[in-house]
Order: C-alpha cells, then structure tokens, then sequence
C-alpha cells in the first residue's frame, strides 16, 4: 500500500490520533509541576601525613604515597551509610534533622591522586552550605575513627574549597521525563491507533482498496461516496 493510501486513512480518522494527545495533554496540564532548583557543592581537599620514623629530607615517597591512600580512602568513607549517619547527627547537634539516607543518596566523591573531591546536591542553598560544612568537619576532624591508624597523625585531610551552593541546570532525566516525551508518545500511540484501525478495518472506501482486495474493477459510478463492505 502507498503511502498516500496511509495519509488518506489518517485524515478520515485523524480524531483516533489525536485523542491520546488530549488525553496526555489535559494529564499534563493539571499535572505539571515546574522542577524545584538543585544547588550543588563542590569541595575539594588534600591529604597528607608527617614522616614517621623516617628522616623529612631523606625519603618523602612513603608520605607521599601514604598521602594517595588517604585520599583514596576517605573518597570511599564519604559514600557510605556509616559516614551519612554521623553527619547526621552532627547536623542534630545544630538543630537540623535530615535522615542519613538523604544524605548519603545526594552525596559523591572522587579521587585524584592526593586530592579527593566531595560533590553535594541539595534544594536548599542555605541547608547545602551548613550540611556540607558538617561534611567538611566530619571528614578533616574524625578520619580517625574510621581509619584507626590516622588517630595522632594531625589532620589528614584539608580543604581547599569554602562550601559554595551553585544553581544546577535540570538533569538530562528530568527533562527527557517532561511533557514533551509524554506527548511524543501520545502522538506515537495515536500513529498506531490508526494503523490498527487500518488493519483491522472491514470496509473499502476507494477503487484502490478494491484491487488490493482481488476484485476486477469493470466501471465506476461517478461521485458515489457509500462505503462498500
């Protein structure tokens, strides 16, 4: 069949199309809520330790080397549901309650080298400073109660970066998932409401329909509009 025989369908059933599209459009019009902005921090801190036993101007690998692991290791505690929870109640201390499952799924971290990167997304630029300043104290003040041999080594982590809330555009999900998705599908499911409607329709409207039907067609009534079943 023609593709003109497909659009002379479509437009005597053009209503069978366009109906998803009200439907998913009234859905989104009463349903739509505009994104709530995300702000995100970025912090960015160095590791390191003194020498221990070992002369400062005689072998500085060992330290430096010792600098990667910490860096590398405290990147891994800040994902954790253990660290989210203490930064929870550090955030208790200061009269804001947020769960440590909130926390932990809004924070990550990177590592390059002796410098790890903490990344944190939250709605409010207020809250996402002062949570991320107890990220910051968790991570400088108590590494030694996740690393054991940190305990007496001074502060192993420092920060390079004050907390700075910064306004994120909206995720690429959020807009793949917004009304105009939804009504490309609904155009879609309308397309293919009319092609089932085609395959499964009984009448013939046209001399065309006829032939594809395996009749002979011997002569025409001029202007005879009747379906023929």
């Amino acid at each position: 069949m023609e593709l003109r025989s497909y659009f002379k369908y479509l437009l005597r059933r053009w209503w069978l199309a366009a109906l998803p599209v009200l439907v998913v459009a009234a859905y989104v019009a009463l349903t739509f809520r505009p994104a709530s902005p995300t702000y995100q921090v970025v912090m960015r801190f160095v590791t390191g330790t003194e020498p221990a036993g070992l002369s400062v101007d005689y072998d500085r690998y060992y330290p430096w080397l010792t600098s990667e692991y910490v860096a590398n290791a405290l990147a891994d505690v800040a994902v954790t549901q253990g660290f989210a929870q203490a930064v929870s109640e550090r955030l208790a201390t200061q009269h804001l309650q947020v769960a440590a499952g909130a926390l932990q799924a809004n924070i990550a971290s990177d590592n390059f080298q002796s410098v790890f990167i903490i990344y944190f997304n939250w709605p409010d630029p207020a809250q996402c400073v002062q949570i991320a300043e107890a990220i910051s104290a968790e991570l400088t003040e108590n590494a030694a109660a996740y690393f054991p041999q940190l305990d007496g080594v001074g502060t192993p982590a420092r920060r390079l970066d004050a907390p700075y809330p910064a306004l994120m555009a909206p995720s690429l999900r959020s807009r793949l998932l917004g009304p105009g998705l939804k009504l490309l599908l609904a155009v879609v499911a309308g397309l293919a409401l009319v092609l089932l409607s085609y395959y499964l329709d009984p009448y013939l409207y046209n001399s065309e329909d006829v032939e594809t039907a395996g009749v002979k067609i011997l002569g025409a009534v001029p202007g005879a509009k009747r379906a023929l079943h």
